[in-house]
């Protein structure tokens, strides 16, 4: 399922203009793209319908039905008006609910959000609201719950509500130390809903973190660096703020890294 960030104006856009992060599907597994990575992620033998990728996008997002296109796996939203904290304001919701019947429209299989109180529980009453105009389609509350104040009390929330999955890292700053907590988590949810490890997962720590929290799912980016086809380069603009990726370095899906992820999640499941 890949999972694009909702902020569709309707805009002609093309998938150049989208840098992607992803999730996988323990069973089966897809990774981060850009424009230039959906043919090779196809060509890793990544099954359709099977792995769900979070696309964040720079600018105007094209349509899910844009990605539809590049993809034949399951195309999930995810729903974020904007970066900072999960406490919305009244118009940021309705903006929500707008992305949400976009995101709808152009075909989606799903939504992805995350919404807290100022106190940092999950904020029921707009989750039920959210998750409403979602309906009928699966929807996976992000990692806003790493935020929360009480994870155990939280997890019960969202089974309560009705998500389906729940991406975390485990309220830490990688799924690697936040391992204990994912376990914990998976065993309480008991098949509930799905607890989804995410979170600086590579080839490197996948079997550790698949084995030390019994995940079947799991979210990670793949990606890599490849460099500008620019020759003429001006090293004193950067069009975004300091801390942003370097202007001419173009982060895109990683074949080898997803077969890597592949086998090694086969191995263990």
């Amino acid at each position: 399922m890949t999972i694009l960030r909702a902020r569709d104006r309707e805009q002609a856009a093309t998938p150049a203009r989208c840098q992607a992060q992803a999730w996988t599907m323990a069973s089966s597994w897809r990774c981060a793209w850009t424009r230039w990575s959906p043919p090779s992620t196809r060509s890793a033998e990544v099954p359709a319908g099977s792995s769900c990728a979070r696309v964040s996008w720079k600018e105007g997002p094209p349509p899910a039905w844009v990605v539809k296109q590049c993809v034949r796996i399951p195309v999930f939203v995810m729903i974020r008006p904007r970066g900072g904290d999960f406490l919305y304001s009244d118009r940021e919701v309705e903006v929500m609910k707008a992305d949400i019947r976009l995101a709808k429209l152009h075909g989606a299989d799903g939504l992805v959000f995350g919404a807290l109180t100022e106190d940092g529980r999950i904020d029921t009453e707009l989750c039920t609201a959210l998750l409403a105009v979602c309906r009928p389609l699966p929807v996976t509350f992000h990692r806003a719950f790493d935020m929360v104040h009480d994870p155990l009390v939280a997890l019960e929330t969202l089974i309560s509500l009705g998500f389906e999955r729940v991406l975390t890292s485990g309220c830490d700053s990688s799924a690697l130390e936040g391992l204990s907590l994912i376990k914990r988590l998976a065993e309480q949810a008991k098949g509930r809903i799905v607890v989804v490890p995410g979170g600086g997962i590579t080839e490197r720590n996948l079997q550790r973190i698949l084995e030390g929290s019994t995940a079947s799912e799991f979210h990670c980016s793949a990606r890599s660096a490849r460099d500008s086809g620019m020759k003429f380069r001006n090293p004193n603009v950067a069009m975004g703020a300091s801390f942003s990726a370097p202007e001419y370095s173009i982060k895109v899906a990683d074949v080898a890294k997803v077969r890597t992820l592949n086998a090694i999640a086969k191995n263990i499941l």
